[in-house]
């Protein structure tokens, strides 16, 4: 396993409310497979976590 994705509905909205927390993401780009918005963040040990639309 590579890393871990979470279906949201907003990718703009989880990445502000992350922000607030003080959980930095990668800037917002799209899928070349999906057509749909996707980041990547990392977990207090570093590992890859991504959100996608």
């Amino acid at each position: 396993m590579r890393h871990l994705a979470f279906c949201v509905e907003s990718v703009e909205q989880t990445v502000k409310e992350l922000a607030e927390i003080g959980i930095e993401c990668e800037p917002v780009r799209v899928d070349d497979y999906t057509g749909k918005k996707m980041t990547f963040f990392h977990d207090p040990d570093g590992l890859p976590l991504e959100l996608h639309e």
